[in-house]
């Protein structure tokens, strides 16, 4: 085969139109396209007769007739019932609503911030709260996403990164940090922001425990190529488009804005900023046309609230998720009480700044 198709990238790329087609063009039943799948298999004797671009061509419209036929059956209607899995993490996140309500914060805000954080529930929230975030182009930090898993990811990784690196520790590692990345995302709701971040940690983690190079445009076409293949209809989804687009862009843009700053310390602030700032803008290069279409608005000052407000939610988060696990063994120290609250309310004094602006 051609390098078109010796990676994965391709053939998870034309399965994707397909699922794309088969969600917003055609209505066509999914039993007419299995004959045309099965051509492959019946002829794979002949295709190795063909000529290569002949070959390359059958199975590129393979998988994207593939994709069709997914989005098509995944149209049909099914009985939904929760499983073991889903039903212990519907309990799960009660009782860490329970917690995080039981915590003597000294602001009343700080609960209901922390909920929306750790499980995506925003209904503690008040409306002055809610329109602070949106005004101030920081409505992301408030809808569960990857964004969050991935806060959790590194505050995990750092925790376990006491096991050591031998080959037992490494196993220990992977299973702990998938685990608590699998339970994470059953908890919230299992979202598509939160699912595609589950798919890139699962998919980063096995590639570091068999010391495979990572590569991340190919874990980005396998992890796109793994959820649509496991529901299709979630194409159509604004948050699986804008999780999927920012990542593109941190993929294609951000090291091309990252290299434009001349090399230097390695722990130079202004160096930081910069990667902070690039990687903003490019998340928002690749996400900023869908909004703008779906919302017809545009953050002004995404970049200033991407500054000073991520960081601050990587601390909170942080101190939110020792603050939960020491208050639910009754073991919670009142300074970190503190200290959680204090970052909860500079966050949004932070941003009450910004959308007045």
């Amino acid at each position: 085969m051609t390098e078109s198709v010796k990676n994965i990238e391709s053939l998870s790329l034309f399965f994707t139109a397909g699922v794309a087609v088969g969600t917003f063009l055609i209505t066509v039943s999914p039993g007419l396209l299995l004959p045309i799948l099965a051509l492959p298999f019946l002829l794979q004797r002949r295709m190795l007769r063909w000529p290569e671009e002949l070959s390359v061509s059958l199975l590129l419209a393979t998988f994207l007739l593939l994709g069709i036929f997914c989005a098509r059956n995944a149209a049909l209607p099914v009985a939904d019932e929760p499983s073991f899995l889903e039903t212990l993490a519907a309990d799960a996140v009660g009782r860490l609503r329970a917690v995080i309500g039981s915590i003597p914060f000294p602001s009343e805000g700080t609960a209901p911030l922390l909920n929306a954080l750790l499980t995506g529930d925003r209904s503690g929230l008040s409306a002055q709260t809610v329109a602070v975030f949106r005004g101030s182009g920081a409505s992301h930090i408030l809808a569960l996403s990857g964004l969050h898993m991935g806060i959790l990811y590194l505050i995990f990784d750092a925790l376990t990164k006491g096991l050591g690196n031998a080959p037992a520790a490494r196993v220990v590692r992977y299973v702990l940090i998938l685990g608590a990345a699998l339970f994470f995302t059953l908890m919230t709701g299992a979202g598509p922001s939160i699912v595609r971040a589950f798919l890139f940690i699962g998919l980063n983690e096995t590639l570091r425990l068999l010391n495979r190079p990572r590569k991340g445009t190919r874990v980005f076409c396998v992890a796109l190529l793994i959820q649509l293949t496991l529901n299709p209809g979630v194409i159509g989804s604004l948050g699986f488009q804008l999780s999927y687009l920012a990542m593109a862009g941190i993929f294609l843009l951000y090291p091309v804005l990252e290299r434009c700053y001349p090399e230097g310390s390695r722990f130079n602030p202004l160096r930081w900023i910069w990667k902070s700032a690039a990687l903003a803008i490019s998340c928002q290069t690749f996400t900023a046309p869908l909004a703008w279409l779906r919302f017809h608005t545009f953050p002004r000052f995404f970049l200033l609230t991407n500054l000073m407000a991520l960081p601050l939610t990587s601390a909170l988060m942080g101190t939110a998720v020792a603050t939960v696990a020491l208050s639910a063994v009754h073991l919670c120290p009142h300074f970190l009480i503190t200290i959680t609250d204090g970052l909860g309310r500079l966050l949004v004094w932070i941003l009450e700044i910004i959308s007045s602006m």
